[in-house]
């Protein structure tokens, strides 16, 4: 195990109705002038937002609104949002939403203290040191947003998908309500399922040694996964099984179960292309990278995908184990090929150049395997 400092403050408020506490807790952290920032019109129509607002006009809080954020959220808006704090004087941002609602306000949280363009962050030019403090309300469990320092955003000349991080963005508050997940249709809940597992493979692929602890607790919570998620894809309604599942996302990215160990994310580097590309569902991408990627890379540590295999799947070798996950991810309902996606060979040599070369990469990404451009062509291809 390697040396480490974690730290994890975000207050984690959990179960049925919370959402009608959201005012208190800005208030408690000193917020006064706030904006909402969140997605599509289900936030809306299913009165969410409203009994946000309730909540911040019953604490006697000052709020504007900033919606329509997308999958895969755009730069756009978040040059939007960072206007809209700038010209109220905003001083907290509640994000309410799944990742890329949460993805976003933690942009503009970071742009508005920033005197540059907010991508600096994220093309690698610069690091974040401070942000306004952000609070989420949580309606979908995928990325883990809620409880962790990162941010994904899609810069829309180019197309380029890229993250950053920093515990500055870690957010204040997350108010977990997994009622407000049941209505979510089975192929979002699906997403969502194979992103939070996506999230501990990334951390379970790991070059560190006597790393027993994290992975005793990436196991038990892809074990979980395996097990609550054909509940809830036979009752989209059933709420013990969206508890659980909503409480491994957030443990999943906490990164609690990433310490003291390098990590990869190779996959969803990989990934970002096509959700980039094609506009499709980040976890859906994921469904039909993660495969690919194990079996191009499973040489490099066999005895850890062997390990993964026992202890997870229940099968003996790295092959058996890498197959019973791409079934797995079949039986929820998740794509399998590029073609799925709505992609095709021909598509390759722009991902790649994108991939390798986009927005001043340098010819290769690294993790678990450092890859290079005929690496990722090569993974591309067994997709298809």
């Amino acid at each position: 195990m390697e040396n480490f400092t974690f730290y994890s403050p975000t207050k984690f408020v959990f179960g049925k109705e919370t959402e009608k506490e959201t005012g208190s807790f800005v208030k408690s952290f000193g917020g006064s002038r706030v904006l909402i920032h969140y997605g599509g019109g289900s936030a809306v129509r299913s009165g969410l937002i409203d009994r946000v607002k309730d909540s911040l006009k019953k604490e006697g809080l000052f709020f504007v609104e900033l919606g329509g954020v997308k999958p895969n959220p755009r730069s756009g808006l978040v040059y939007d949002g960072i206007e809209l704090c700038k010209s109220n004087d905003i001083d907290f941002i509640v994000a309410v939403g799944g990742g890329s609602a949460i993805d976003s306000a933690k942009a503009i949280a970071a742009g508005v203290l920033y005197d540059g363009d907010f991508w600096d962050f994220y093309s690698g030019k610069k690091g974040i040191e401070k942000a306004l403090p952000v609070g989420t309300v949580l309606t979908i469990a995928a990325a883990g947003s809620e409880g962790s320092g990162d941010s994904v955003i899609t810069k829309e000349e180019g197309m380029y998908k890229r993250g950053t991080g920093s515990e500055a963005l870690r957010p204040k508050f997350s108010i977990l309500n997994p009622e407000l997940t049941t209505t979510l249709p089975a192929f979002q809940t699906a997403c969502g399922i194979t992103d939070i597992m996506a999230h501990l493979y990334e951390r379970y692929l790991t070059n560190s040694k006597d790393v027993e602890v994290t992975d005793r607790l990436i196991e038990a919570l892809l074990i979980t996964m395996k097990n609550e998620a054909p509940k809830v894809m036979k009752d989209l309604k059933d709420y013990q099984a969206r508890a659980n599942i909503m409480w491994a996302g957030t443990m999943a990215h906490t990164n609690s179960c990433g310490v003291g160990r390098s990590q990869d994310w190779n996959s969803h580097n990989i990934e970002h292309e096509l959700s980039g590309l094609y506009d499709c569902a980040h976890g859906a991408g994921l469904a039909v990278t993660m495969p690919a990627v194990f079996t191009y890379v499973k040489d490099h540590d066999i005895a850890r995908f062997e390990q993964v295999a026992k202890r997870v799947w229940g099968v003996d070798t790295a092959e058996e184990g890498i197959e019973a996950f791409r079934q797995f991810l079949i039986s929820i309902g998740m794509p399998s090929t590029l073609g799925d996606l709505g992609g095709s060979e021909e598509d390759i040599p722009t991902l790649v150049k994108n991939l390798c070369y986009g927005d001043g990469r340098d010819g290769s990404i690294s993790g678990f395997v450092t890859l290079n451009e005929e690496d990722c062509a090569n993974i591309y291809r067994m997709m298809i």
